[in-house]
């Protein structure tokens, strides 16, 4: 079964292709060219499901029918309010990069004078099949901020993230270790069920 992927982002599809190895993972970017896609939803789940049926409308417009997966995922620090929250991938600003993001969140507890505090990743995953019937799961995962980056294995918040039960970041941690606790992979096991259970 072929599933394509509603992202651009390359640790995004190497995760989910490493987790869903049963199916054939396709980045959208493969059929059509990137576009922007208005992340206007007021949670998680809101934004993974316009990010599924963006790509499975423009893939439509171009007479081609497949299952579309979106995840849409971010971190929560209790020192900053709960944020960044939906926000995560553009907290410091509408074109930042990871790095940028992560520089913000590292000075904004710096500046708290914070050296640690709780924080928690959630992952929802939206799968339209050809139909265009629309399915939601989500994962959680719980820990602390430092700040202070740790390690390069991961992408975003993982340098500076150590889950529960950890005493090194995501960025230090094995894959092995990380898919232990991993929100994306906890959303991602509901969604295999899902996905073998699509006709």
């Amino acid at each position: 079964m072929k599933i394509v992927l509603a992202t651009s982002n390359r640790g995004k599809i190497r995760e989910i292709q490493r987790f869903l190895k049963e199916f054939e993972i396709v980045p959208y970017s493969e059929y059509i060219p990137p576009f922007e896609i208005p992340e206007n939803g007021k949670t998680f789940q809101e934004n993974a499901i316009i990010k599924a049926k963006s790509v499975f409308e423009k893939l439509q417009q171009k007479g081609i029918s497949e299952i579309v997966l979106a995840d849409d995922s971010g971190i929560s620090v209790e020192a900053l309010g709960w944020k960044p929250n939906i926000c995560s991938a553009r907290y410091a600003g509408e074109n930042a990069s990871s790095e940028d993001n992560l520089e913000k969140m590292i000075q904004e507890l710096k500046s708290l004078g914070a050296t640690s505090s709780k924080a928690y990743y959630t992952a929802s995953i939206a799968i339209v099949d050809k139909n265009s019937n629309i399915w939601t799961t989500h994962g959680w995962m719980y820990g602390k901020v430092i700040p202070e980056k740790r390690g390069n294995n991961g992408f975003g918040y993982d340098p500076i993230f150590i889950p529960d039960g950890e005493n090194e970041t995501l960025g230090v941690l094995p894959n092995d270790i990380k898919e232990k606790y991993s929100h994306r992979v906890k959303a991602l096991k509901l969604a295999k069920i899902v996905l073998r259970n699509i006709d």
